[in-house]
């Protein structure tokens, strides 16, 4: 039998202090750190999302699993903006599988799950940045789940002493 699974959004601090321990393996941030970020982040257009697995039935009738939302999957954190570029587009900041799950076809379909998100927000483009270490990530992303390789995006630390 299949286990069914389940994309969730994100909104409350129970749900995100239970995703952090994946986001971690994306993003080495303490929990209080990630919560603030997000909290931030949220008020700003993101969106947090989690895969799990699981029927979604409440339990009420033993007719099936329950999805364990304190046993994510992987998570997808994405936000809209339109530009010049891209027109309405959405950006995917975060996207990460736990390392114990990889290689079972999750973040492709979380990914699916967000360019469906986005055409239901009018977005013509899903766009995200991979870093230039991520050799697996860029495997995925061109040979699985079609993504183009276009552009480089480029970075500058403003904190003092950056360089």
């Amino acid at each position: 039998m299949t286990t069914e699974t389940h994309v969730v959004e994100l909104t409350s601090e129970a749900q995100w202090r239970a995703i952090h321990p994946v986001m971690s393996q994306l993003r080495p941030l303490d929990v209080e750190t990630f919560l603030d970020h997000v909290r931030v982040m949220a008020g700003e257009g993101y969106r947090l999302f989690g895969l799990y697995e699981g029927s979604g039935d409440d339990g009420g009738d033993g007719g099936g699993e329950r999805v364990d939302v304190a046993d994510p999957v992987a998570l997808a954190g994405v936000r809209l903006s339109t530009t010049l570029y891209h027109g309405r587009h959405a950006w995917v900041y975060d996207l990460v599988t736990r390392e114990d799950r990889r290689s079972e076809g999750h973040g492709a379909e979380l990914l699916a799950f967000v360019e469906e998100w986005a055409r239901d927000h009018d977005c013509a483009v899903v766009e995200l940045a991979s870093g230039l270490w991520r050799d697996d990530a860029h495997r995925f992303y061109e040979e699985h789940v079609d993504y183009e390789r276009y552009c480089y995006t480029f970075k500058k630390d403003l904190a003092e002493g950056g360089e």
